[in-house]
C-alpha cells in the first residue's frame, strides 16, 4: 500500500477519520520499529487479543493504524457470534478474522494454503491462547479434492494459477478439500470466503453446507477478480439468493443491518444474511468490544 493509500485509508476509516494524528502515529511508530526490531512484532488487536505482524503484512498493517482492516465486516464478526458458535473462515491468512470470532468466545475452522502463511495464523492461534477453539487446516477448498497450484509471495493476494499461467515468482502445489467434506455435517454459524477470484469454485463444492438452515451469514469478497477465471460474479450473487440468502451491509455505529435489495455491495465484500430481522436483532443485543481505545 503506497503513502497516498495509505493516507487515503487512514484519513476516511471510520475509526480513524476524527483521529487521525493518532493513527499516523501508530503508522510511524509501526513503520520505524518493525524495521529496527526485524523479526514479527505482537500488537494489540481487539480487547485483550494481539496479532503478529510483519512489514508486507497488508492486511495486518491495517488492523495495527484503523483497529479493523473491513471495519463493517469484521465488526459484523465481532457483534454477531456468540459464545460457542461456529465460524468457518476460508482463505484465513495469517488469521485476523479468526483472532476477531475467537475474540466473541465463538470456535473457529480455518483454512489457509500456503504454508508460510499458514505458520503465520498458527502463530496468532498460540500468541492467544486459542488453540483449543481453532482447528486450523493448511488446505485450499474448492469444487473437488485433489491438489492446486497457488501463488504464494503475495501476501493477502496470493491466489490459484490457472492452466497454462506463466508465474515467476514463488508457487507452491497445496491439498483442496471440498466444505461439504471438511464439515462432515457439521454447520456454522457464519463463514467467512475470500479466495482472490476462486469463490466460484469454493461454493461449488459446499451445497450441503450453503442450504443448511443452520448457515445464518456469509461474508464473500466479490470484486470481480473471478473474471480471471472466466467466473461471473453476478452468477455468483444470484445463487446465493435463490438459496436464500438477502445481500446486505451492516453500519457498525448504528448497529444497522442494510438489506441492499439484491444488489451487491460496493465494498468488494458483500455479506449475505438468510434472515436479516433475526440478525437485527443479535447485533443490537450484542456486547461491545475495545478497538483502539473505542467502545464499538
Amino acid at each position: 500500500m503506497g503513502l497516498l493509500n495509505i493516507y487515503r485509508f487512514i484519513a476516511s476509516h471510520p475509526l480513524t477519520k476524527d483521529r487521525k494524528a493518532g493513527a499516523f502515529a501508530r503508522w510511524l511508530r509501526w513503520q520505524i520499529g518493525s524495521r529496527v526490531l526485524g523479526w514479527p512484532v505482537a500488537v494489540p488487536y481487539v480487547n485483550n487479543t494481539r496479532l503478529l505482524a510483519k512489514p508486507g503484512m497488508t492486511g495486518a498493517t491495517g488492523n495495527i493504524y484503523c483497529g479493523l482492516h473491513e471495519f463493517e465486516d469484521m465488526a459484523f464478526v465481532l457483534h454477531f457470534l456468540r459464545p460457542g458458535d461456529l465460524f468457518v473462515d476460508v482463505g484465513a491468512n495469517i488469521g485476523s478474522y479468526t483472532i476477531l470470532a475467537c475474540a466473541t468466545g465463538a470456535n473457529a475452522i480455518s483454512f489457509e494454503p500456503v504454508t508460510a502463511t499458514f505458520e503465520s495464523l498458527r502463530d496468532n492461534i498460540y500468541l492467544n491462547h486459542f488453540e483449543s477453539r481453532v482447528d486450523a487446516r493448511n488446505q485450499a477448498v474448492g469444487r473437488n479434492s485433489g491438489e492446486l497450484e497457488m501463488i504464494a509471495d503475495q501476501d493477502t493476494t496470493n491466489q490459484a494459477l490457472r492452466t497454462g499461467d506463466q508465474y515467476t515468482g514463488k508457487t507452491v502445489c497445496v491439498p483442496v478439500v471440498t466444505l461439504d467434506e471438511a464439515l462432515q455435517g457439521v454447520v456454522p454459524m457464519l463463514i467467512k470466503i475470500d479466495v482472490e477470484g476462486f469463490e466460484t469454485e469454493v461454493l461449488a463444492g459446499a451445497k450441503t453446507t450453503l442450504t443448511s438452515p443452520g448457515l445464518h451469514g456469509v461474508i464473500m469478497e466479490l470484486n470481480g477478480s473471478g473474471a480471471r477465471y472466466g467466473f461471473d460474479e453476478n452468477t455468483l450473487h444470484q445463487q446465493m439468493q435463490t438459496i436464500g440468502f438477502r445481500p446486505c451491509r451492516y453500519d457498525p455505529t448504528e448497529r444497522l443491518v442494510v438489506d441492499l435489495g439484491g444488489a451487491r455491495s460496493a465494498s468488494g465484500n458483500t455479506l449475505y444474511i438468510r434472515d436479516p430481522r433475526a440478525t437485527q436483532s443479535t447485533v443490537t443485543h450484542s456486547g461491545a468490544y475495545r478497538v483502539i481505545g473505542t467502545e464499538l
